[in-house]
């Protein structure tokens, strides 16, 4: 009898910026104006197509990414909703449920600025692809809360052109019509 082998746990993504706003603006910033700082371009799954990304305000709410022809793709679904302190939701862009990651956002007034904590987790759920998507999702996650920190030094410029052309190599080929 071959006992089972639990999958190894990976550890959580923790990622901080702070915003030169108090939580309330910097919530809302996050939240309410997703699509004005989110990298559609890059990091969606209509990519030149996608047109706006929506949060959905409120437990059960959707994140939701709106595509050119009127399609759409659920990122995920908000499992928490506590302005202006804290954001959390199920992480799984366009894929099964099933696979959905946890992330968390916490907003805290740090002296004139407001100190943002995002923590991603469970990897575990996407099985052979989680220690990869963790490492990707590292580097993603800095380039995007660099967005939205508004920090858009030569090493974001650079972070959003390498990520670009990573996306664009694991684009699958399109079938010729």
């Amino acid at each position: 009898m071959n006992p089972t082998k639990e999958p190894p746990v990976i550890p959580p993504l923790v990622k901080v910026v702070t915003v030169k706003a108090p939580p309330d603006q910097a919530f809302y910033r996050f939240t309410g104006q997703m699509a004005t700082w989110w990298p559609l371009r890059s990091h969606s799954l209509g990519q030149a197509d996608a047109e706006t990304v929506t949060m959905e305000g409120r437990v059960g709410g959707r994140i939701v990414e709106r595509i050119r022809g009127g399609g759409e793709a659920v990122w995920g679904t908000l499992t928490a909703w506590d302005p202006p302190r804290l954001v959390a939701f199920t992480w799984h862009p366009g894929q099964d449920p099933a696979t959905a990651q946890d992330v968390e956002v916490r907003f805290s007034w740090d002296g004139e600025r407001t100190r943002v904590e995002l923590t991603h987790r469970g990897f575990e759920r996407l099985g052979a692809m989680a220690r990869k998507a963790s490492r990707g999702y590292s580097l993603g996650w800095k380039h995007v809360l660099g967005l939205y920190a508004e920090q858009r030094g030569v090493f974001m410029f650079a972070m959003g052109a390498i990520l670009a052309v990573m996306m664009a190599v694991q684009r699958k080929p399109r079938k010729a019509a």
